[in-house]
């Protein structure tokens, strides 16, 4: 008995010990989640402002978001989540729309985080955006962060008392740095400052001490995630981003997650250690291409994927918005990407219309300059608006400055633009240089230059050199001799050369992911890949990006030089 006892225990022992092994090998603490940005929830309305005269899009706003729809897509991405093994989900910001001013939307928006919590058992951590929290306004700090209290800030291990910034365990070997990159008295802007960058090395830092990989995330870009992003869009990225990259990187940080700028994109980021720091933007939820990312990390891997949202309650919207057509109910439940493709589009149109007023442009009548401004505007409308190809169209208007447009599929510049501008917010953008499409932009902006110029009269041409020269104490013969001088030699030709040689890199930066990674499909290492040799690697490659970004836009800038003295000197 006793044998057969020691036998049975001995048995209970091996059996308990592999149940533990095969335990503690499936709690290698990797973990999958969702990551969704820039909700900015709205209401629905019961009756629409129409603000152009699109028959489907007419209500297209100049945000260019389904903000009707955005409740119903909130609640789509949720169950998505709820469908997918997920262990947790992070929102970057800007949960609701008006939040600064509309708590009882985000308080809408938390019950919707709230209901889901309690169907999946899944964590929700969430960080606010520039849209969710302002210094006098009646969402502050403490406002947001009592009304999220169930997403990340009851289960913060640390807070930053003088924002809403906090560190939260994800599970065993991850741990979430989410930092309010905001300036609560401000639109958009960041509001970091070197005091922030310290917290989140100290917390970093902290993490690593605690076997614990750091992840950050934020509402404002910490990299470029268009062509110097920090001169074109500044409030977009957060100040000395660089120096905060290099800094962060060399703090153990690799995963960065953010949103504001509206667009999918992945950037990297090798400090001068060789350390690599990753910044994934995602799209605003509730916009062209409606999507989300899903992460799946492991010691050795990080896997990302979009996902977009391909359907919504359309009874529950129809109920709540009852103004909405069947015509535009049926092409959303066709392809609801693509209805939100195509109202991005008039959006976008209708945002740039509306700041080609006198009063944005910083004008008015009476100024000296006034007419060519405003000539110039109306000219540009026109060609945007004209049809591209056939009788009475660009093309055909082109042929008069010997300039040929290629063929592409687009009706007019403006479907051709707002075309490229929708790429760049789904991320993977394959154009190049000298593709069709981007050439006909180009030819489109120089028959425009070309427009204008021949529409220069002695009139507005008096009016804006006269009042120069006035300025600067010239009167007389002068100004006669100058404006004659520059309509014999063409000199808006040689400027268009210029303007190509400064605008074509960016462009082609614009159109093209040159980025180092994927923007929305890819894999890179985990946090537990790294060594003194790899760095080194990193380094090298580093360095031989940014000389590589530095010759194309020198030749390119030489290749016009070169077509300017040929023309205007040989």
């Amino acid at each position: 008995m006793k044998k057969l006892l020691c036998v049975i225990l001995t048995l209970a022992l091996i059996l308990s010990a592999a149940s533990v092994g095969v335990f503690a090998a499936a709690d290698k603490g990797d973990v999958r989640f969702g990551v969704a940005s820039d909700l900015h929830y709205c209401p629905p309305r019961q009756t629409f402002e129409k603000t152009n005269d699109d028959p489907i899009f007419w209500y297209a706003n100049r945000r260019a978001a389904m903000e009707d729809e955005g409740g119903f897509i909130i609640d789509e991405f949720l169950n998505r989540c709820e469908e997918e093994d997920y262990d947790f989900v992070l929102i970057s910001g800007d949960l609701a729309d008006d939040g600064k001013v509309r708590p009882e939307d985000h308080r809408a928006v938390a019950e919707k985080l709230r209901s889901f919590e309690k169907r999946t058992g899944k964590q929700v951590y969430v960080i606010n955006g520039n849209h969710d929290v302002g210094m006098d306004s009646a969402t502050t700090r403490e406002t947001f962060m009592d009304i999220y209290h169930d997403f990340g800030f009851d289960e913060a291990l640390c807070r930053d008392d003088k924002t809403c910034s906090y560190t939260a365990d994800l599970n065993s070997k991850y741990r979430l740095i989410a930092l309010d990159s905001n300036d609560p008295s401000k639109s958009t802007e960041d509001g970091m400052t070197w005091a922030l960058v310290r917290w989140v090395v100290d917390q970093a830092k902290q993490a690593v001490e605690d076997g614990k990989y750091p992840i950050l995330m934020m509402h404002h870009n910490l990299i470029d995630h268009m062509p110097i992003q920090r001169l074109i869009n500044r409030n977009f990225i957060v100040r000395y981003h660089f120096t905060t990259a290099e800094i962060f990187a060399d703090a153990g940080i690799k995963l960065v997650l953010t949103g504001h700028e509206h667009c999918n994109d992945t950037s990297v980021y090798t400090s001068a250690l060789g350390n690599k720091i990753y910044d994934f933007t995602t799209t605003s939820l509730t916009m062209y291409p409606l999507a989300y990312r899903e992460f799946t990390l492991t010691d050795e891997r990080i896997d990302y994927s979009l996902n977009e949202i391909e359907k919504i309650d359309y009874d529950a919207l129809r109920a709540a918005c009852p103004e909405f057509s069947d015509a535009q109910i049926n092409l959303m439940k066709a392809d609801l990407n693509a209805y939100a493709k195509q109202f991005l589009k008039v959006g976008v149109q209708y945002r740039l219309q509306l700041s080609w007023t006198d009063e944005k442009l910083g004008v008015k009548k009476g100024d000296f300059g006034y007419s060519l401004v405003r000539g110039a505007v109306d000219i540009l409308n026109k060609t945007l608006s004209d049809p591209l190809y056939g009788e009475g169209s660009v093309s055909e208007t082109a042929l008069k400055y010997g300039i040929e447009i290629p063929q592409t599929g687009y009706k007019n510049g403006w479907d051709l633009a707002t075309d490229i501008v929708a790429a760049h917010y789904a991320g993977e953008e394959t154009l190049t240089i000298d593709s069709p499409e981007v050439t006909a932009l180009f030819r489109t902006v120089a028959v425009l230059l070309r427009e204008e110029a021949a529409g220069l009269d002695n009139a507005v041409l008096d009016d804006v050199a006269g009042g120069i020269f006035k300025n600067l104490g010239l009167t007389g013969i002068s100004d006669r001799l100058v404006i004659d001088f520059c309509k014999s030699i063409g000199t808006y030709t040689a400027a268009e050369y210029l303007l190509l040689a400064i605008a074509s890199p960016i462009l082609a930066e614009f159109v093209s992911d040159s980025d180092g990674a994927s923007d929305n499909n890819g894999s890179i290492d985990g946090y537990g890949v790294g060594s003194v040799t790899g760095n080194i690697a990193n380094v090298g490659k580093n360095a031989a990006g940014i000389a590589g970004k530095i010759g194309y836009y020198i030749s390119l800038v030489l290749r016009y030089i070169l077509k300017i003295a040929v023309k205007y000197v040989a």
